[in-house]
């Protein structure tokens, strides 16, 4: 806590958008002179958000983060041609229907990232990552505060919030003596600042009222990964099925939920300390998997004109608030 303020990091969900808040936060590091981590008192990541926030809460530079997704995606998500033969070898023991990714590449970058770092070992606590569980039907949130989860690692945890349905299977993790079978945290909050916020007073009702930080004080900076703009036409809207559907309600669940958690924050905080990164992706592809170079470089110019035209004077204002 700086200055009576309690300082909450928000990263959201995209797939290989996550390049757009990497970028940003980039930026945001260099304003600030010193590593991100030590700027909040609450980091929160979902799916891409949370491989973002577990890095920083580790204590891995942005550079590197960015470098990450121009030098790994391709790995997380193959070309046609790759997903095509892994489909056909899946086959016989998944079926026809199986998902679009085994997940292997996810996991090997994910270990090349974290290697055997757990979640113990996050500098900023809590940082809190989303997912949900597939047998009980809940959200579960892991968090490094609390002792039952420290030990888990960090791949494992972002593989869980990263397995995003249709695209990779559910990631199966060791809970204490429960194998959990995990999906993209997206499902509960693709945008997670809301249950950022709601963690944050939590912790601090706890507090002894000489500490304790009001959510009128709360800093809240929450980072997006562009913002879906491909219209679903009238006509399309009835005549599709579940099969023209899976894809695009995937989307629309997610973007969705981003906007609901935009519209919360903004009544519950304070004007002047929330602050929202975003904006349309009106030169990439949404697609979360479209990690080919043309599209990596459309969405780095997205990232950049962003900052050029509004997005660097905000940044300024977050810095001056973080101080």
């Amino acid at each position: 806590m700086t200055n009576g303020k309690y300082r909450i990091l928000s990263i959201s969900g995209g797939g290989v958008r996550g390049i757009v808040a990497a970028i940003w936060l980039n930026r945001l590091e260099k304003k600030l002179g010193s590593p991100i981590w030590q700027h909040f008192d609450l980091i929160a990541g979902t799916s891409t958000g949370a491989v973002i926030g577990c890095a920083l809460s580790l204590g891995i530079d942005t550079e590197t983060v960015v470098d990450f997704y121009l030098h790994q995606s391709r790995t997380v998500f193959p070309t046609s041609a790759a997903r095509l033969w892994s489909r056909l070898r899946r086959t016989l023991s998944e079926g026809l229907d199986a998902p679009r990714y085994d997940g292997e590449g996810l996991a090997r970058v994910l270990k090349q990232v974290f290697g055997d770092a757990r979640l113990s070992d996050l500098r900023v606590k809590p940082t809190l990552i989303t997912t949900y569980n597939t047998v009980n039907r809940e959200a579960l949130v892991l968090k490094n505060d609390r002792p039952h989860y420290n030990s888990l690692r960090l791949w494992d945890v972002c593989k869980a919030s990263s397995s995003a349905p249709v695209y990779f299977p559910a990631h199966l993790l060791q809970v204490g003596n429960q194998e959990l079978p995990l999906i993209d945290g997206g499902i509960v909050a693709n945008n997670p600042t809301a249950c950022a916020i709601a963690e944050g007073v939590r912790i601090n009702k706890a507090r002894s009222s000489d500490e304790r930080i009001d959510l009128e004080n709360f800093v809240v900076a929450s980072f997006g990964t562009g913002e879906v703009t491909r219209p679903i036409y009238a006509r399309q809207t009835q005549e599709w099925g579940a099969l023209e559907w899976v894809m695009p309600l995937i989307d629309v669940l997610f973007d969705g939920s981003a906007d609901a958690v935009d519209y919360i924050a903004h009544h519950l905080l304070t004007d002047g300390n929330y602050f929202r990164f975003q904006t349309p992706l009106n030169r990439a592809y949404d697609d979360i998997d479209n990690a080919d170079a043309t599209n990596l470089s459309a969405l780095i110019t997205t990232a950049q004109d962003y900052l050029t035209h509004g997005g660097d004077a905000l940044l300024d204002k977050l810095v001056l608030n973080l101080q």
